[in-house]
């Protein structure tokens, strides 16, 4: 059984990460960022990033008030600093990878029979892992489209070569991102849920969504050193 006071946990936390995400949305309305890509990325990132998403924002991620002009960089137009830039790189990459795992476990609730056609009860007895299957693709796609709609508009680049440069900067960093929430979330689903709880946890609990915030928070930590080596040897845009 579940406690009581880890479902009131899970709740509070999705609450915070929600208003938290509808804040920074507003607040873009009047400090519009350079790309618009941009716009969606920080309220997404916010929904698992919580408070730390909204000081990481307002330091480094706000655009300058609306009607003023905005700064590519930050204040005074300057490059950031490495940690900087590729933390918001990072964040790039797994706001793409959210809105992937965040449709696919929808879609599979939806329509089981996706995760049958996926090898859910023939070549896997768990759900989970048809899941995982759905939650890679879907963020491929989605990572590399914001992927896409950075470096295609800011090097001048056509569709093709766009797709081609979105390819080379974001699929080993997604695929990363992926791996560090797919590790936890089997810590969560197999040690903690399962083996401890005695419950399966799956998308209908309140508990299923806490812990995917926890997830993308570790797929943070592992993209984070390979979007470092991206943007230093000039794959991904420093942002």
């Amino acid at each position: 059984m579940v406690p009581a006071w880890l479902t009131l946990l899970s709740a509070l936390s999705l609450i915070v990460g929600g208003l938290v995400a509808a804040f920074i949305g507003m607040d873009e309305a009047g400090h519009p960022q350079k790309m618009w890509i941009m716009a969606v990325v920080w309220p997404v990132a916010a929904l698992f990033g919580s408070l730390l998403v909204l000081w990481f924002y307002l330091a480094h991620g706000r655009g300058a008030p609306r009607g003023e002009g905005g700064e590519p960089h930050g204040k005074g137009g300057e490059a950031p600093p490495m940690p900087v830039a590729v933390a918001k790189g990072t964040l790039h990459c797994g706001a793409g990878c959210t809105l992937g795992d965040i449709a696919a476990e929808a879609l599979l609730t939806a329509v089981p029979a996706i995760a049958v056609a996926l090898g859910w009860g023939t070549l896997f007895a768990d759900k989970l892992f048809a899941a995982w299957i759905a939650d890679y693709v879907l963020a491929f796609v989605l990572g590399i489209a914001f992927q896409y709609f950075t470096i295609a508009p800011m090097r001048g680049l056509g569709l093709r070569d766009g797709i081609v440069a979105a390819l080379k900067a974001d699929a080993l960093s997604l695929t990363a991102w992926q791996m560090g929430m797919y590790g936890f979330m089997a810590i969560a689903y197999f040690g903690i849920f399962r083996g401890l709880f005695g419950v399966r946890l799956g998308p209908e609990r309140l508990e299923f969504w806490f812990m995917m915030q926890i997830a993308m928070l570790v797929g943070f930590c592992t993209a984070y050193p390979v979007n470092w080596w991206l943007v230093s040897v000039g794959l991904k845009e420093k942002m």
